[in-house]
């Protein structure tokens, strides 16, 4: 189902208050109207934009590679944050915006009632490594950013508007044919699996390392056909089994069950698969890109175009939204504008970091391309 996606000022939150309240003590690496920003605010700020393992994996290292022009793009980005930070901090003081303990309490049961109990949310939480304090903050602080919005400027949708939304785009509102199924994921990729096999045993050869990443997969293989064997006899085991034994930490938590999802959301053969089941039938052990999957189809829905009735609420809330982040990105820009900022440390000016990265992009032109996307910071 195509329903629009409501933007969310939390996605604003979360990056301009990322990182420690500034600190008025420490190494002075940037002054923003009377507010110090310390070394120790950035750094803390950095890692936690630079701890994605998605860096390891590229090789880069963020302490022994300063001026990696990866580094240096995104050492400007939380200079950026640093400093919206501190003007939005400052803002919200002089309004004296808070958020109360009910009003974060309200927005954490909103939240929790779409992931079905507390305790499911709790363990979505630790499998993407958010802490529950984490959480909380950013509560928190997409309420104050709403209210400053609602400080700054009334937003209202009235009907009309989203009527005409609705019919200007009204393919968004139009949803293929979906099933509802869980699965049963045993994870298994051979090259993955080679991969860790000669990471952990530096002297074998590629011959005995292939050799025994297909004994591995043979033995996953028969876990699944084992698993199988037993939802045939008793489908009603899936989510026990599935909680149990699958390898998709997300799904599994819900006893397999990934929700609706249309003919192209999911690889082949998983996809075939699940759209010629018969609901509540085990599938055979299907192998994807993924692994091995046992599947079974619980729901199924026709295609069909969502009235207006039933997408109204949706609709006012995008179109506000977006407003509301427009009137945000707006008075950002001006207080910057009007704002005084001293670079105390010049490697903290973006005029110099720009410097850097248009150097390192001149000695390797496949990054010159990346180097011309990279959006300049205001000063």
């Amino acid at each position: 189902m195509n329903k629009i996606k409501v933007i969310s000022l939390l996605i604003l939150a979360m990056f301009v208050f990322s990182g420690c309240s500034v600190k008025k003590s420490g190494n002075h690496v940037m002054k923003i109207n009377d507010t110090v920003v310390t070394q120790a605010d950035f750094d803390k700020a950095f890692k936690e934009v630079t701890s994605n393992k998605m860096f390891e994996q590229m090789g880069i290292d963020m302490d022994k590679d300063p001026d990696n022009i990866f580094v240096l793009m995104l050492k400007e980005q939380v200079i950026a944050s640093l400093i919206v930070k501190s003007l939005l901090n400052d803002e919200m003081d002089k309004r004296k915006i808070d958020a109360t303990k009910e009003e974060v309490e309200n927005a954490e049961k909103e939240v929790i009632s779409k992931f079905g109990s507390k305790d499911q949310f709790m363990q979505i939480l630790k499998l993407n490594g958010v802490s529950y304090d984490s959480f909380k903050k950013d509560l928190q602080d997409e309420i104050k950013m709403k209210k400053y919005v609602d400080s700054i400027a009334m937003v209202s949708i009235g009907d009309d508007i989203a009527k005409k939304y609705y019919n200007d785009n009204i393919d968004k509102f139009k949803y293929p044919k979906s099933v509802r199924a869980s699965h049963i994921l045993i994870s298994a990729n051979l090259k993955q699996i080679e991969e860790q096999i000669k990471n952990d045993e530096k002297e074998i050869s590629d011959e005995d390392a292939k050799d025994k990443a297909e004994e591995i997969l043979e033995e996953k293989f028969e876990k699944a056909k084992e698993l199988q064997a037993k939802l045939k006899k008793n489908p009603k085991d899936f989510a026990k089994l599935a909680k149990e034994n699958s390898d998709d930490a997300v799904s599994a938590i819900k006893g397999g069950d990934l929700g609706f999802f249309s003919k192209e959301q999911m690889v082949e053969p998983f996809s075939s698969t699940a759209f010629s089941l018969a609901p509540n039938t085990i599938s055979n052990v299907i192998k994807t890109d993924y692994g091995f999957h046992i599947v079974m189809v619980t729901d199924r829905k026709e295609a069909g175009t969502l009235s207006f009735e039933q997408s109204k609420k949706d609709i006012i809330n995008y179109l506000e939204s977006q407003d509301k982040v427009d009137i945000l990105k707006n008075k950002i820009a001006s207080l910057r504008k009007e704002a005084k900022i001293e670079y105390i440390d010049s490697s903290f000016n973006p005029d110099e970091i720009q410097k850097k990265i248009k150097e390192q992009a001149e000695k390797n032109p496949e990054l010159k391309a990346l180097a011309e996307l990279q959006p300049q910071s205001n000063k």
